[in-house]
């Protein structure tokens, strides 16, 4: 099973991107779903995580105030509003469902994951 991340791309700084992250039927089910991101040479990190209704989210101290992680509908797809971007947002930024219905924060949590879309942000 494979999540589809979709939505990355180049843009300078100071802008703005939407990332989008969908799964089969019944994957998201009852369980958070969270974004991560790797840049070459570097572990995969936490962005942020929503629950599976919308109702919690979490996000790493770095990207907070500048990204949304939001969800049109309980269990639908997952989306991830960028603004004020900065170079060192350039990464891979991948999705993935949780294990539970939590939004936990390291990888360990998360089941299944999507292949990633590239972001690149320029100065």
């Amino acid at each position: 099973v494979q999540l589809q991340a979709s939505g990355g791309g180049l843009v300078q700084a100071g802008g703005s991107l939407r990332l989008s992250c969908a799964a089969p039927r019944g994957i998201f089910s009852n369980n958070g779903v969270g974004w991560f991101r790797q840049s070459p040479g570097k572990e995969r990190e936490f962005v942020a995580a929503i629950d599976w209704n919308g109702g919690n989210t979490d996000y790493a101290d770095p990207v907070k105030g500048r990204f949304t992680i939001s969800r049109d509908r309980p269990k639908g797809p997952v989306y991830l509003q960028m603004d004020s971007l900065r170079p060192e947002d350039t990464a891979v930024y991948y999705c993935a469902a949780a294990r539970s219905s939590g939004i936990p924060t390291t990888t360990r949590g998360y089941r299944y994951w999507g292949q990633g879309t590239q972001v690149t942000v320029s100065s």
